[in-house]
């Protein structure tokens, strides 16, 4: 919900602009047979079900024709008293035929929902695959509770389409077919009777779907704000912020009104088509009584074919027709239904990743430079749901960066540092320019190569709802305890784990809500010491902590620095003035460089924000006397707390607008302004 930490440039998406993107998407070919690609791992059991429905839905026919003979042969024969040894075994013949029917549909039903299941697990995980491999600017566009919402609910939507429509297609099918013909056998005359009205329904069946995949593609709309709705506000972030503007009752308003949307929607997609079953149903269910109105005519006007036998056997398959024919035709809607969302599916699954290898890509191993170093030239860099008229977020950067260099980036909030950060790795694509890690373009260097070198921490670091191991496991699952220990110690915080009732077996929480800003920040440096790469990017990663947490966090990341690349980005000037060279970005262009004492004397924008950094620690130092005896960090593995608190109104009374995302600043009595 927060709006801290997004990358230079990146904006909200309208929601107009966003359903334009979607429409925009690749329209999807032959969906039926897209759908039917999905079964092709399982060909061999589908093959096997459907021989099952087959004979399973033929064997449903026949006890029909049996009770012909049945009545005819056995109980009223044209010649003779009944004959029992005949009704014994036809009855035993239809005994046998149920049991095996049974027999038949229970294997059919396994096969069913193993065959269904699984393409349904397969097409969430080849969803989810395809997700993970989107770039980066996908996320920062559409709303994660979108996504969600994609994988679970739509996934979960056609799964019962995939479990058992297809064999219920066959089977109805199959039984329709049959018990036509069976019907034809008995009596043609009867049969036309009794489907006369079907090309009508069928016709009214068609619209009536078309609505009610209109109706299913609202309504997964719906779903999906709902998704976004509830991911957004009861996440710990959403509820900390709604809690704290007291905001709960808009919040609850907001759901509210959307429930409402998803409850009508959902009503009008149970009705829609409602009343044409009912139709269906008073047509289909009067059937009999018409069989014997127009069978009593034939009978009196002198039709000796026309028997009890006769009469029973074509009203029982009549009666069998009946559910198959009314189950194709609510299958057939659903299948309207699921085409909507089997569309939506598509439609992510079409959308084409702006970051992928070439053909000929090569590891950065085998790059001919060194892993540590990088170099931009003339980058230009515009996000992709920025206007093309738009002025690009970078506009021509070029640097590079040597072995082992500690390279910073300093600058006004939106001038361009994060985004330079992250077209390191190439997390983004550049506009323009290009981008060398390791001495070669970043476009012919197998993605995951890069990322397997590169390290980073942001301001907002992200751990799972999971024990304090398993969070730094996450950068090297075989990783040993010695390891883990190690990397630890050199984040300064592994005296603090140990001190947990748990220790490493501690459940950190969502986001890591149970640790402080500074405890969170440590981990996840330990976490990237752990990944041990050769070039480290550090977004601003002490700007959303307090002093004494900051200078505990700033020694970890001194200690990881050291002998890799680093590129980093502050507005604490303090922390960087030790960097090999500062780079100072203003409106997506490097204006400055140079080291902190030449940057200084050169009196430009660099010494414009040291000066007012150092006029917003002088201010703090006046209210050293408001700092409360029990400072918030308490805890003995602590140095002392700072006694200056933060005071963003006074620095922005007198400095200007104080970045939303610095809470507090450092001392920086090491700066000083030439002027």
């Amino acid at each position: 919900m927060g709006m801290r930490g997004r990358p230079a440039g990146s904006r909200l998406v309208d929601p107009k602009v966003q359903k334009a993107e979607n429409a925009a998407a690749p329209k999807i070919a032959d969906l039926g047979q897209r759908i039917l690609s999905l079964f092709g791992p399982y060909r061999a059991k589908l093959i096997l079900t459907g021989v099952m429905v087959i004979v399973s839905a033929a064997l449903g026919v026949v006890p029909a024709l049996i009770i012909e003979r049945i009545f005819d042969d056995a109980l009223f024969p044209p010649a003779g008293g009944p004959q029992l040894p005949l009704l014994v075994e036809l009855v035993v013949l239809m005994i046998v035929l149920f049991v095996a029917s049974s027999g038949i549909n229970i294997v059919q039903t396994w096969l069913t929902s193993s065959v269904g299941n699984r393409v349904t697990g397969d097409l969430r995980l080849r969803l989810f695959s395809h997700l993970q491999r989107m770039d980066l600017a996908f996320f920062t566009r559409t709303k994660t509770g979108v996504i969600q919402s994609r994988l679970q609910n739509d996934v979960g939507g056609v799964a019962g389409v995939l479990t058992s429509t297809m064999t219920s297609i066959l089977g109805n099918l199959v039984t329709v077919i049959a018990s036509l013909v069976a019907m034809i056998l008995i009596d043609w005359r009867l049969t036309i009777i009794a489907v006369i009205m079907l090309p009508i329904l069928a016709l009214v069946q068609r619209r009536v779907g078309i609505v009610r995949a209109r109706i299913a593609g609202e309504t997964q709309e719906s779903l999906s704000e709902l998704t976004a709705i509830t991911q957004e506000t009861l996440s710990v972030s959403g509820i900390l912020l709604s809690k704290s503007f007291n905001r709960q009752r808009t919040e609850e308003a907001r759901y509210e009104a959307e429930t409402a949307n998803q409850v009508r929607l959902q009503v009008r997609q149970t009705m829609s088509g409602q009343w044409f079953f009912g139709v269906v149903g008073v047509l289909m269910s009067s059937v009999p009584a018409i069989i014997y109105l127009v069978a009593g005519f034939l009978i009196t006007g002198g039709s000796a074919d026309i028997t009890a036998g006769v009469i029973v056997a074509f009203t029982t398959v009549q009666a069998r027709l009946l559910f198959p024919l009314m189950a194709l035709m609510r299958v057939a809607l659903d299948l309207q239904t699921s085409r909507a969302l089997f569309a939506r599916i598509f439609e992510y699954l079409d959308l084409v990743p702006a970051i992928q290898d070439s053909p000929d890509a090569i590891s950065a191993e085998e790059a001919p430079g060194p892993l540590g170093s990088v170099e931009f030239r003339d980058v230009v860099f515009r996000y992709p749901d920025a206007a093309s008229d738009s002025r690009p977020t970078l506009g021509g950067v070029s640097f590079r960066v040597q072995p082992g260099q500690h390279v910073a980036f300093v600058g006004p909030s939106g001038a361009g540092k994060t985004t330079i950060l992250y077209l390191t790795p190439r997390m983004y694509e550049a506009s323009a320019g290009s981008v060398l890690f390791a001495g070669q373009d970043v476009r012919t260097l197998q993605h995951a190569s890069i990322i397997d070198n590169v390290g980073i921490v942001s301001q907002e670091t992200y751990l799972f709802h999971a024990s304090i191991g398993d969070n730094l496991r996450y950068a090297k699952p075989e990783a040993t305890q010695e390891e883990i220990d190690a990397a630890c110690r050199a984040a300064n915080i592994h005296h603090v784990i140990v001190g947990f009732e748990q220790g490493y077996d501690t459940i950190v929480g969502e986001r890591g809500y149970r640790l402080s800003g500074g405890e969170k920040q440590r981990i996840a440096i330990a976490r990237v010491l752990l990944k041990d790469p050769a070039v480290l990017l550090l977004d601003e990663a002490t700007s959303a902590l307090d002093t004494v947490s900051e200078r505990v966090v700033q020694e970890a990341l001194d200690a990881a620095a050291r002998g890799r690349t680093t590129l980093s980005i502050a507005h604490r000037l303090s922390t960087v003035i030790n960097a090999d060279v500062i780079h100072v970005v203003d409106g997506g262009r490097i204006v400055e460089s140079g080291t902190h004492a030449s940057l200084m004397e050169q009196d430009g924008l660099y010494a414009e924000l040291a000066a007012q950094q150092l006029a917003a620690s002088r201010i703090l130092d006046i209210e050293e006397d408001d700092v409360p005896a029990d400072h918030e960090d308490r805890r003995a593995d602590r140095p002392p707390a700072d006694p200056s608190p933060v005071r963003p109104d006074v620095v922005a009374a007198l400095t200007g607008p104080v970045p939303v995302d610095e809470r507090s600043w450092p001392h920086l009595g090491t700066l000083s302004s030439p002027r």
